[in-house]
């Protein structure tokens, strides 16, 4: 049996970080050395994640005092881990990014997206971006892993098949994401306070998010491509539930859907491919992933259009954030991709 690998999670405190905490507590092969927030510094990470009670003794720890280790999860605001990424290097051979610093392969996308500009683009072309789906290869030797919006993680995951086949017209995809609370962090604002937050359905961008960015990097396949994208926040703490209307280039029946979709996902652990005519569940539902690194995909053909109906359902904190870093952790240190992640949900 091999040592463990031993990890530390900066800025832990959150609920990413917390999501982490939970799985890297249960992994066999891995142990926690350092987990950082400072706002809680020298405090029990139950002050934060009171679920993990009985389940570790560990405090937090500052930034200023990680010491090296064998992979760092980052989990700090946009804009901030590229500022220390030359001390990250330093203290582990291996990173995985939780923030939004490293998915874009192209600086001006950076910039047009982000509205300024990386500090730090020499680092873009070092990681690999973190969908396993897609890039389960490169993810087994790299070094620097990138996790994806969760936002875009479930409008990609959706629509990945489609536009590998080519069946998909470029220009003519719209998407809406219905999201929960817990998409916002710990950190409350107006926005989250409960009476302003509670029986919601409020569009919060309809245009220009920045998650558009990385669906069009990731399934352009060497075309120019739009995705008209829209988020809007549900009365909801958990999940994300992605709606797509695709324009086919031309008509297919529903059994040449069916095969795009075998061919994607036949084969992967956490993508379910979920259609059935007549059960209550019979498309995606983000309450029945919840917990899980599972990303439920379904769709409808309207057959008089053309339109072709996509749904996916993911957790926003697991397959949208830790669940699929932890996914990562794996490939690149050869485990088995669902070690840690066997939870199935629970039903009601």
């Amino acid at each position: 049996m091999n040592a463990p690998v031993t990890v530390s999670i900066v800025g832990a405190s959150g609920y990413a970080g917390g999501e982490l905490l939970r799985l890297l507590l249960a992994h066999p092969h891995a142990t926690i050395a350092q987990a950082t927030s400072e706002r809680l510094f020298g405090r029990s990470v139950t002050k934060a994640h009171p679920n993990l009670r009985k389940k570790t003794t560990l405090a937090f720890t500052r930034l200023g005092d990680l010491e090296p280790c064998d992979l760092l999860f980052t989990c700090l605001p946009h804009g901030d881990t590229m500022e220390h990424m030359p001390r990250f290097r330093d203290l582990a051979p291996r990173v995985i990014d939780l923030s939004a610093d490293f998915r874009l392969n192209d600086p001006a996308a950076y910039e047009r997206w982000y509205g300024r500009p990386h500090t730090h683009p020499e680092w873009l072309g070092e990681f690999v971006y973190g969908i396993p789906e897609l890039h389960r290869t490169e993810m087994k030797d790299a070094r620097y892993v990138s996790s994806a919006g969760c936002n875009a993680t479930a409008t990609i995951l959706g629509l990945y098949p489609l536009f590998r086949a080519g069946v998909a017209r470029p220009d003519a995809t719209v998407v809406e994401v219905k999201v929960g609370s817990s998409e916002g962090g710990n950190r409350s604002t107006d926005a989250s306070h409960h009476p302003e937050r509670a029986g919601c359905v409020r569009s919060f961008m309809p245009v220009r998010h920045r998650h558009a960015a990385e669906m069009i990097q990731e399934l352009g396949f060497g075309r120019e491509i739009e995705i008209h994208f829209s988020a809007t926040s549900i009365e909801m703490v958990r999940g994300v539930l992605a709606t797509a209307h695709v324009f086919l280039e031309k008509p297919l029946a529903e059994k040449d859907i069916w095969k795009i979709y075998r061919g994607a996902y036949g084969t992967e652990p956490f993508v379910r491919i979920v259609k059935e005519r007549d059960s209550l569940y019979r498309y995606p539902e983000p309450k029945l992933v919840a917990g899980t690194n599972h990303c439920d995909v379904g769709f409808e053909l309207d057959a008089d259009s053309g339109r072709l109906v996509v749904m996916s359902a993911i957790d926003n904190l697991m397959k949208g954030a830790a669940g699929q870093a932890l996914q990562a952790f794996n490939l690149m240190h050869g485990f088995d991709e669902t070690t840690g992640l066997e939870f199935a949900g629970l039903h009601p």
